[in-house]
């Protein structure tokens, strides 16, 4: 695998290490578990979704957190005392721990499980201080040097 050098982009780019920090992880080949299978869509222009299916498993299986820049998604199936003869087993019913990492300002809205599909709503909301705003240029300052001008 080719190692790539990013540090021309951050030349002109101020507090970017985290975006570092994910391309140096992307690199090192850490895999995400496959199951449970999951979608990520693109709802509207600052909502997303998430969708995991998770077919046999109850609400009270499942455990979502966030913590900071984190999404965790865990389901966890309470041990089968009596042991079961199966012909063929294709719902795969085991454990899983699924992490995301979220962007700046990215939170969870809401979850709900339907149909054996798990569906955790995000929005990313910016803070009204990170918005762009216009500046007015100060008009005080002008009429005083045209005042001196004229003088």
């Amino acid at each position: 695998m080719r190692a790539y050098d990013f540090s021309p982009l951050y030349r002109s780019a101020i507090g970017f290490d985290r975006l570092a920090q994910l391309f140096d992880a992307a690199q090192r080949g850490d895999t995400q578990p496959s199951y449970p299978p999951y979608n990520i869509e693109l709802v509207a222009e600052d909502q997303y979704r998430i969708t995991m299916a998770i077919a046999g498993f109850a609400r009270d299986e499942l455990e979502i957190e966030t913590e900071r820049d984190t999404l965790k998604i865990t389901g966890r199936k309470p041990k089968e005392d009596a042991q079961k003869s199966y012909l063929h087993r294709g719902i795969a019913t085991r454990d899983f721990e699924h992490r995301f990492q979220l962007a700046d300002h990215v939170r969870v809205t809401g979850a709900r499980l339907d149909n054996g599909l798990l569906s955790i709503e995000l929005a990313r909301e910016i803070p009204d201080t990170l918005k762009p705003r216009r500046i007015a240029i100060d008009a005080a300052n002008t009429a005083a040097i045209l005042e001196r001008q004229a003088a």
